[in-house]
């Protein structure tokens, strides 16, 4: 296959055999440029590729891109440059689930467990149960309750999803700039394809055009409800304890409709745009979850170190705590 490159010392062409390995393709790209450091984007518009994500053994046929009379555009990978912590966005949500920033380490600030059962409400009029399906705490979680919403038994999506919003992000540079960011948007596009990246308003924003779905985010802590994309025919529900992302649903149930017992197959998890009356449920839901302090108030809450034992209070000095020990396994503590 024969590959063009388009670099700052000027354009060339690599050619690969057709078994070549994501190994092949750096080292090529290395040798003609003479970088050692540095970014990919193909097709138009410009998309990132991101080959650090990818075992450098694996083939180039498994990226799913035709490469062969494809132009990269490689440009010199800028150093990390030192952030400070933000703790919200102006949409009123943390653009990370923790709220750290993302040009650091993400601290492992656990999310808030339910030591009972989680609560369910019951939906009489409707012969259902409206349910909390609650999300792994895997730092993908806002990726994996849209997912549960909108792509339901495709356990496969979050990279997808990931890839979506660098895609998007790339096509409105005028949009999504450094200061909405707070990172250029490459080193953005780069961190939000990795496993560990938090998502929140900017990557909600995103998707609920692009499904031309609207998002309702339900704040356990507020009750406060945002909605991205609004005015769109259908919506979903999704609950943001503060550091986390879970699905809100309606299970078909038996009388007294107390408890949902059916598969989760079975859920209903996208509603008609008029439908206030499941809006006003959730948040009847989400009020019972606030009796329960299923959130995390991530400006005042006391903060264990998993590795030390002190005790910080809210994510600015634990970010702070984390920055100057390299200690970043923590938890929210009662004291």
């Amino acid at each position: 296959m024969r590959t063009r490159l388009r670099a700052p010392g000027g354009a060339s062409t690599i050619t690969l055999p057709d078994d070549a390995k994501i190994s092949d393709l750096i080292s090529q790209i290395k040798e003609k440029t003479s970088l050692s450091s540095f970014d990919v984007k193909y097709g138009y518009p410009p998309q990132p590729l991101i080959l650090e994500q990818y075992e450098s053994s694996q083939a180039l046929s498994s990226l799913g891109i035709k490469l062969d009379g494809e132009q990269l555009t490689i440009s010199a990978r800028d150093p990390p440059q030192e952030q400070t912590p933000v703790v919200a966005s102006k949409d009123g949500q943390n653009t990370g689930e923790a709220g750290i920033t993302k040009g650091h380490k993400p601290i492992g600030l656990k999310k808030k467990t339910m030591e009972e059962e989680v609560p369910e409400l019951p939906m009489p009029s409707r012969g259902a149960t409206l349910v909390m399906r609650v999300m792994p705490d895997d730092n993908s979680c806002l990726f994996r309750a849209f997912g549960t919403a909108v792509l339901p038994g495709d356990d496969s999506s979050m990279p997808e999803l990931r890839s979506l919003v660098a895609s998007a992000i790339q096509s409105e540079p005028e949009v999504y700039t450094k200061v909405v960011l707070e990172q250029s948007p490459d080193d953005y596009c780069r961190w939000i394809q990795t496993q560990d990246a938090w998502g929140g308003a900017i990557e909600l924003g995103i998707l609920s055009k692009h499904f031309d779905i609207e998002i309702c985010s339900l704040d356990v802590q507020s009750l406060r409800i945002d909605k991205f994309n609004e005015g769109a025919s259908t919506r979903c529900i999704l609950v943001y304890s503060g550091i986390h992302y879970d699905t809100i649903v309606q299970s078909p149930s038996d009388p007294p409709h107390t408890k949902a017992t059916l598969s989760p197959d079975l859920d209903k998890r996208v509603w008609e745009q008029d439908d206030e009356e499941i809006l006003v449920y959730a948040t009847e839901l989400c009020k019972k979850l606030q009796a329960k302090h299923y959130f995390t108030d991530t400006g005042g809450m006391a903060i264990k170190c998993g590795v030390c034992g002190v005790i910080v209070y809210g994510e600015g000095q634990a970010s702070g705590h984390a920055q100057q020990t390299g200690h970043y396994d923590m938890a929210e503590v009662t004291t």
